[in-house]
This record gives C-alpha cells, sequence and structure tokens, in this order.
C-alpha cells in the first residue's frame, strides 16, 4: 500500500493571517507532497513497502546508505505531526493540568515559551524544535534536516518546523516573527495534552 499525502486538519486558507494560503499551497501542497512521492518510489519493491513510517523511520536513522529513505519518510512524518500542532484561533494557554506539568518542569509558563522559542531561533539552518516527554519529564529540544526525537526514544509533544520553506513566502528572514506568531496564535494545546497522554 502507497504512502498518501494525509488530509490538513483545516482549509489551506484557515492559519492566516499567521500563514498565508499561498505558504500552505506550497509547503503542503508541493513539499510534503515530494516527500510522499519520494519515499513511495524508494520504497517500492522493497520490504519496506509495507512498513509504518515509524518503523522506516526507526529502521533507516543513522545508517549513511538509507539516508534517502530516512530523510523522506521522517518528513513526510515531521510535516504530518506540524500541521496537527497547529489550529486555527490556537495559542493562548493550555488547560490547568498541562500547564501545571509546564511549570513544574520549566519554572514557569513565560519561560517554557522563551526555551521553545529560542530553540527554533538558534537552530541553524533548516530543522525542527520540538516540545517532548522524556523520562517523565518535559523537554525542548531542537533536531537539524529530517531529524525526529522518537528515534533518541524522547516523545514528540509538539513541533516547530524552521525549514525556510514553512515561511520565507510570508516573513522572508524574519524567523523571530514567524515562531512568536505560531506559538502566540496556533498552537493546538489539546493535540499536545493527546499526546501527553
Amino acid at each position: 500500500m502507497a504512502f498518501e499525502l494525509p488530509k490538513l486538519p483545516y482549509g489551506e486558507s484557515d492559519l492566516q493571517p499567521v500563514i498565508s494560503s499561498q505558504t500552505i499551497g506550497f509547503h503542503y501542497g508541493k513539499h510534503h507532497k515530494a516527500y510522499v512521492d519520494n519515499l513511495n518510489k524508494l520504497v517500492d519493491g522493497t520490504p519496506m513497502a509495507g512498513q509504518s513510517l515509524e518503523e522506516i523511520i526507526k529502521s533507516t536513522a543513522g545508517q549513511a546508505d538509507k539516508s534517502g529513505i530516512f530523510n523522506n519518510a521522517a518528513q513526510v512524518w515531521n510535516h504530518t505531526f506540524y500541521w496537527n500542532c497547529l489550529k486555527p484561533k490556537g495559542g493562548g494557554k493550555p488547560s490547568s493540568a498541562l500547564l501545571g506539568k509546564i511549570q513544574s518542569d520549566f519554572g514557569d509558563f513565560e519561560n517554557f515559551k522563551k526555551e521553545m522559542v529560542n530553540a527554533a531561533l538558534t537552530q541553524f539552518g533548516s530543522g525542527w524544535a520540538w516540545l517532548v516527554a522524556d523520562a517523565g519529564r518535559l523537554k525542548i529540544v531542537k533536531t537539524p534536516n529530517a531529524e525526529v526525537p522518537f528515534t533518541k526514544g524522547q516523545k514528540c509533544l509538539f513541533t516547530i518546523d524552521v525549514w525556510e520553506h514553512a515561511y520565507y513566502l510570508d516573513y522572508q528572514n524574519r524567523r523571530a516573527d514567524y515562531v512568536n506568531a505560531v506559538f502566540d496564535q496556533l498552537t493546538n494545546w489539546d493535540f499536545i495534552e493527546k499526546n501527553l497522554g
């Protein structure tokens, strides 16, 4: 069964004005679709064709001879996860249970936001900033290119895509404006709570 481009959880214009429909059109409709198409070509006729994305990612992580498969599979997974991390009229603060966990692990909500934004801004070049659960604690990590924290045993809860194609049409070189706007106005706290379990 070939991998398919998953449906967006909202319309292409529903994240405006933070993320334009033009950006979604290119980011989802071109970049994300290309990763899906490339992955299907790379695994066609191999035992990986019947595996889940997670299985492919875990079995190819860190293997130079499988980097093409890993990069495309991980980017399909990362982007699908990212779209679900966002929602129209999101942002604000989470429910009291999640807020309590954030305060316990980061001191307060403002410090958590500062660390999350800093991770996104200091990721050199292309990559991702993540909120993860690791050994019962919330942590913020960043990964380059297609890397994904679950290959290191961390549970992904939330991410911000900082590849330039995620924001350049709308923000040009103002990555900080994009990151802050996404965090403040689009964060899907319900999805984060569901991931935390």
